[in-house]
C-alpha cells in the first residue's frame, strides 16, 4: 500500500541529517497540503543529466538524502556491469554551490561502504577537471556536484562514465532503475575516514592545467588583454594558472565575480547568456581597453564571449558565432583527411559547410554534449579536432569528451591576439566568414506551455505538417524522433525547428537563413502552435 505525504514526510524527517532541510519539512507537514503532496509525490527523476533541482526538502528537490539515493544506485549499477568498478572506483568533485561539498561526501560514503573505491577531490572543482580525471585516473566513473549555470537555489548531480563522457542512453534509464531500489532514507554510510576513500586534488589539478598549452596552434604569438569573469564560479584560479601554463598574459578580472560563491551576489541568473550577467564583465573590459571579453559559468564548461565594435562599444557574440570562430580557426591550422567536426541539430548549419570546404568529415548530432561524446565514439576511424553546440559548448581538445571552457578560453585568447597580429579585429574576422560563406542569421524564441501539451504540440505539426510557413513553400520536412525535433526547411535556403523543451514547460524554435532574417518564419511557425 502507497504511503501518504504526510507519512512519507514524517519519515523522512526522522531521517533527515540537516538542520535547516529539517526545519524546512517541519514546515511543510504543519503546512499546506499542497505543498506537501508536490514534494512527496514521486521522486526527482535522474536522466541524461543527472539530477538537477532546487536544494531544499523532499524527494522532488536536492538534499543529502536524494542524493544518497542516487549514489547508491550508480554504484549498484556499476557493480552490475562487472566487479572492476570496486578497484577502478568512483572519482567525485564539487563546486561552490548550497551542499555541494557534503552531496559529495555523502556519496564517498555511498561507494566505499558498497565495496567501491572513491577518489574525492579535497577542494572545488571545475567540472572539465573533474571529466579529464576519470580518464587520467582510469576511473569506472565520475561524478561533478554541479548544477551548472542554472539559477542559484538550484544544485545538481551530473554522471560520466569511464570514457570521461556524460551518460547516454540506456545508462540513464538502467542508473534510474537501480536508483529505485533503494529507500533513501536508509542507505547505509561508511565513515568519512574509510580506507576505501582516498583524497585526491592539487596532482590532479596540475596535470589538467599542464595539458591545457596544447590547445594552443600559434604559441609563437604574443597574447593580448582578456577581460575574464568566472561568474562566482569555480573556474577562476585554473583560469588564471591555465593562462600562465599557455604563456597568455593574466587577464583582467571581473574582481567582484572571482571568489567562488554560491550565492552569486552578482547576477540572478549565472548564466552567460541571460541578459545583464556579462555586464560587470563588459565594465572591466572597457575600462582595461581588453581586445575581447570572456566568461565562464560557474562549473566552468561553458564560454560566453563579447568583441569590441568599431565604434568603441561591446556586443555579446551568440553561441554558433563563437562556434563559427574555433571552426574557422582549428579547420585551418589542422590537416588531414581523417579529421572530424560535430555540432547539434539546434546549432548553425555553417559548421558543415565550412568542414566541407575544408575536406573535413562533419556530423550532426542531438541536443546536448553528451551527444556530441557519442558521435566521437561512434567514428572511431576519424580524428576528431572540435565540436560543439549553440549554447556555449566547446570542445577544443581530444580529452576530456565534454565541452570545457577552459581549453575553449585558452584558445580564444590565441585566436584574438592572432587577430590583432595580422591587423584586424574579432568583428573583423566574422565579417570574413561572412564574405566567404554567406551571412548566416539566427533567430530563436519559445512558447511555454505544459510538457505534455508541448509534446502534443510538435507531434500534430509531425502528423500533419504545413506546406508554407511565413508565405514560404516547404521544401522538405526532417524528423528526428530521437530529439522530439522536426526541421522545415523552405524555398530561399530559411530553415526553421521545432521542439518540446527537456527540462522546461516551453516549445523551443530555431531558425536560420543566409542573408536574411529568419525571425519572421519563426514567429510564423509559434503561432501555428498557438
Amino acid at each position: 500500500m502507497t504511503e501518504s505525504p504526510r507519512t512519507a514526510a514524517e519519515r523522512w524527517l526522522a531521517a533527515e541529517p540537516d538542520d535547516d532541510i529539517r526545519d524546512e519539512l517541519a514546515r511543510l507537514v504543519d503546512g499546506a497540503a499542497d505543498e506537501l503532496t508536490a514534494r512527496f509525490t514521486g521522486r526527482l527523476q535522474f536522466g541524461t543529466a543527472g539530477l538537477r533541482a532546487a536544494v531544499g526538502a523532499g524527494p522532488q528537490r536536492m538534499n543529502r538524502l536524494v542524493v544518497r539515493q542516487a549514489a547508491a544506485g550508480l554504484g549498484a549499477y556499476l557493480l552490475d556491469q562487472g566487479d572492476e568498478a570496486r578497484d577502478r572506483g568512483i572519482i567525485i568533485g564539487y563546486d561552490a554551490r548550497r551542499k555541494s561539498d557534503v552531496f559529495a561526501l555523502d556519496s564517498a560514503r555511498v561507494w566505499a561502504k558498497m565495496g567501491i573505491r572513491v577518489k574525492l577531490f579535497d577542494q572545488q572543482v571545475a567540472t572539465p577537471v573533474l571529466a579529464w580525471s576519470i580518464t587520467e585516473t582510469g576511473s569506472a566513473a565520475g561524478v561533478v556536484v554541479t548544477a551548472s549555470h542554472n539559477p542559484p537555489a538550484d544544485n545538481g548531480y551530473k554522471v560520466y562514465l569511464g570514457d570521461g563522457a556524460q551518460i547516454v542512453p540506456p545508462h540513464d534509464t538502467g542508473i534510474a532503475e537501480c536508483i529505485d531500489r533503494y529507500d533513501p532514507t536508509t542507505v547505509e554510510l561508511a565513515g568519512a575516514d574509510d580506507p576505501l576513500i582516498e583524497m585526491v586534488g592539487d596532482p590532479l589539478v596540475e596535470a589538467y592545467i599542464a595539458s591545457v598549452p596544447a590547445v594552443r596552434r600559434r604559441p609563437d604569438v604574443a597574447g593580448v588583454t582578456v577581460a575574464y569573469t568566472a561568474m562566482h564560479g569555480v573556474g577562476g584560479e585554473t583560469i588564471l594558472r591555465s593562462f600562465a601554463a599557455a604563456g597568455l598574459p593574466k587577464p583582467a578580472v571581473v574582481e567582484a565575480q572571482f571568489e567562488p560563491d554560491g550565492t552569486f551576489p552578482t547576477v540572478s541568473f549565472p548564466n552567460p547568456e541571460e541578459p545583464g550577467a556579462m555586464d560587470l564583465l563588459l565594465e572591466t573590459a572597457a575600462a582595461a581597453e581588453a581586445q575581447v571579453a570572456i566568461a565562464n559559468d560557474p562549473d566552468a564548461d561553458r564560454l560566453g564571449a563579447a568583441i569590441r565594435q568599431p565604434d568603441g562599444s561591446w556586443r555579446r557574440l551568440g553561441g554558433d558565432e563563437i562556434g563559427w570562430l574555433f571552426a574557422d580557426y582549428i579547420l585551418s591550422t589542422t590537416e588531414g583527411d581523417d579529421r572530424l567536426a560535430v555540432t547539434t541539430l539546434v546549432s548553425s548549419s555553417l559548421l558543415g559547410k565550412m568542414a566541407e570546404r575544408h575536406g573535413v568529415a562533419s556530423v550532426e548530432t542531438f541536443t546536448g554534449f553528451k551527444w556530441i561524446a557519442r558521435a566521437v565514439h561512434d567514428h572511431p576511424d576519424h580524428r576528431f579536432v572540435f565540436g560543439y553546440e549553440q549554447a556555449l559548448g566547446y570542445l577544443v581538445a581530444g580529452q576530456p569528451l565534454d565541452k570545457d571552457g577552459i581549453t575553449a578560453a585558452v584558445l580564444f585568447a590565441e585566436m584574438a591576439a592572432v587577430a590583432a597580429a595580422d591587423g584586424r579585429t574579432m568583428q573583423d574576422w566574422l565579417d570574413d566568414i561572412a564574405d566567404r560563406y554567406g551571412k548566416h542569421v539566427l533567430a530563436d524564441a519559445s512558447v511555454r506551455m505544459p510538457p505534455a501539451e508541448a509534446k502534443a504540440k510538435v507531434l500534430e505539426l509531425r502528423t500533419n505538417p504545413p506546406s508554407e510557413i511565413g508565405g514560404r513553400a516547404v521544401r522538405a520536412t526532417e524528423e528526428y524522433p530521437e530529439a522530439d525535433l522536426l526541421r522545415f526547411d523552405l524555398d530561399g535556403g530559411v530553415r526553421v525547428q521545432v521542439r518540446p523543451s527537456g527540462t522546461e514547460p516551453k516549445v523551443k524554435l530555431y531558425g536560420e537563413a543566409v542573408d536574411e532574417d529568419p525571425a519572421p518564419f519563426v514567429d510564423a511557425l509559434a503561432a501555428l502552435l498557438t
